[in-house]
């Protein structure tokens, strides 16, 4: 059902008093008026708090800066052909205890002539004491077919011959408003940028949306597959849902992808994955930063989670990445915080469970031991992986990456077999950091760095398998359990 039909339903159903949650003025105006037209054969009357009604040559300037005058208004209004009366930030003086009888009074008249006020502002805020009176509903963001007739009006294309380039659009500018829809439509036309890829364009706008926000990070989509060395079992396993948000996939009757939780050592590609998931799917990537969920005021942690599940729905498809998941969400509840990681946690499992927006969220985990048994019962997360140590040939494609990064031309000369044979227990991040401290060396020396450098500096590193050695084999052997998949 879509905004249209709801607020259609509401007001077949006797909810004379709405109040619509809403930055949307102007999109809202264009709703209820065709709306009003199609259920009244009349407009509506709309008011604001400096220009008072503005739009019934009858009623011009009636209740400027007056709400109660506003109400009045309504109250001895006989006109059959205005039935809805639309009162911009109106919420604002509910607080008034003249203004709430009136809209007591109010109720019983709006029924008997069935007439609808409709409130619009950007916060719920309606007192208890009205809450028997006025129900209260959010209008959404654009949903596809709104933004498809805004993107082929302005730039008058269609998916005939464009390899579906408007369901790329569409998808990439969810989580706009229609009004910033036209502005970066507009921007494009006028900087003549209609050949180069737009959905990179928008996508950008996406990440100044994001850093507004300041919740959420939004990572651009950098990191290739080939860029992970191993994790052959979870590639596949990419690879298999790589449409899985498709319109196609959607008629076949497949189910959104939920999630998967990569758990391992340390510096073993996990955060790699999250990042490669995004590029390979082509959908955005935001990052969780977990040390602004919690807030020392009460309630504040509450919300700033509830915002996060917002942001994300309004950017699908998209994969949230939560990092270190087991540092947020733990069974040790801290007794002194009032109960706010207890909410947090729960507000979170619950979405995790009932989602139905394209939001693919990759947990990373170093110790599934400290997360609540919750957030690991099947339906939550399609998989858990576990990511392993690389094995020797993992480690031969691991040099072979990052040796390409740094020497694209002469990256053969490197003796990758022996580096990979000497660097047993070697983490992808160990065999990295291994190359850039020969560079430095080397550097240091004014010469290029040889395989003799590379030797030497994993000579000189000492692996976390070794420094952590009981832990990390205990993980090991967890791993190679069969209780999760290995990545």
């Amino acid at each position: 059902m879509n905004f249209e039909q709801e607020i259609t339903l509401m007001l077949s159903s006797n909810n004379f008093l709405v109040f619509i949650e809403t930055e949307e003025e102007e999109r809202l105006e264009y709703i209820l008026m065709y709306i009003s037209q199609k259920l009244f054969r009349g407009k509506i009357c709309i008011w604001n708090f400096i220009d008072g009604y503005i739009n019934n040559p009858n009623y011009l300037g009636y209740g400027k800066r007056n709400p109660l005058e506003t109400l009045d208004l309504i109250s001895n209004n006989d006109n059959n052909n205005t039935k809805i009366f639309l009162l911009k930030d109106f919420y604002q003086f509910l607080s008034d205890l003249s203004i709430i009888r009136k809209i007591k009074n109010l109720c019983q008249w709006l029924k008997k002539n069935n007439k609808y006020v409709i409130i619009s502002g950007t916060e719920k805020q309606t007192p208890n004491i009205l809450k028997e009176y006025i129900t209260h509903i959010k209008l959404p963001l654009p949903n596809k077919s709104e933004i498809e007739i805004e993107i082929e009006r302005f730039l008058r294309i269609s998916d005939k011959g464009n390899n579906g380039k408007i369901e790329k659009l569409c998808n990439t500018y969810k989580g706009f408003t229609i009004n910033r829809i036209r502005k970066s439509i507009s921007q494009i036309i006028v900087n003549d940028k209609l050949n180069t890829n737009i959905v990179e364009q928008v996508i950008k706008e996406k990440e100044k949306i994001i850093q507004q926000a300041g919740i959420l990070e939004f990572y651009p989509n950098e990191q290739r597959i080939s860029d992970v060395g191993g994790l052959k079992n979870l590639k596949r396993w990419l690879k298999i849902r790589l449409s899985a948000f498709t319109k196609k996939a959607y008629k076949y009757g497949l189910r959104n992808p939920r999630g998967i939780i990569l758990v391992g050592i340390q510096g073993t590609g996990k955060s790699l994955s999250a990042k490669v998931i995004a590029k390979t799917w082509n959908i955005s990537l935001l990052k969780l930063d977990v040390s602004k969920i919690f807030n020392s005021m009460l309630g504040e942690s509450e919300n700033k989670i509830q915002n996060i599940i917002k942001t994300c729905e309004s950017m699908t498809p998209c994969v949230l990445w939560v990092d270190e998941i087991d540092k947020i969400f733990t069974k040790q509840i801290n007794i002194n915080d009032s109960g706010t990681t207890n909410r947090v946690t729960n507000i979170f499992l619950t979405w995790l469970s009932e989602k139905t927006k394209k939001v693919f969220v990759v947990a990373t985990a170093n110790n599934l031991d400290k997360l609540p048994i919750e957030i690991l019962r099947k339906g939550r997360f399609d998989e858990i992986f576990f990511v392993d140590l690389p094995n020797f040939k993992e480690r031969i494609r691991i040099f072979k990456i990052h040796l390409k990064k740094v020497r694209p031309l002469t990256w053969k000369q490197y003796n990758i077999y022996y580096l990979s044979k000497i660097s047993k227990k070697f983490s992808g991040a160990e065999i990295e950091q291994s190359i850039i401290d020969a560079m430095h060396f080397a550097f240091y020396k004014n010469r290029e760095f040889s395989t003799r450098d590379i030797i030497n500096s994993i000579k000189n590193v000492i692996p976390l398998a070794i420094t952590e050695k009981n832990s990390v084999v205990k993980m090991r052997e967890w791993g190679k359990s069969g209780i999760v998949k290995k990545a």
